[in-house]
């Protein structure tokens, strides 16, 4: 199943309400499931980025639509993207002529 990974900034919204993050986060883990994916790891982050996700989901249109049903409800801003696991990426190098 092809992964995504989301590096995400809280809104203000989202930073003003921060204690209710975690339950957010059920939330959204709920979601991948009802898009028929999981999420895999997410992580706090200290930086540019205040957290980060990867996500399994099984297109990338079930990828659009977890990225902006979590974009409706105005807590966070995702930057995502298609990730490859070790074993994509060995099949795609060692598809290379």
């Amino acid at each position: 199943m092809p992964s995504y990974l989301s590096l995400i900034h809280w809104t203000e919204r989202g930073i003003g309400d921060v204690k209710a993050s975690p339950q957010r986060l059920d939330a959204a883990k709920q979601l991948a499931q009802g898009e028929g994916g999981r999420l895999i790891f997410f992580y706090m982050l200290m930086g540019e980025y205040d957290l980060a996700t990867l996500i399994e989901l099984p297109s990338e249109e079930a990828a659009a639509r977890f990225a902006l049903r979590l974009g409706q409800q105005g807590n966070v801003r995702t930057t995502t993207t298609r990730a490859f696991t070790e074993d994509e990426y060995k099949a795609i190098i060692a598809s290379l002529p």
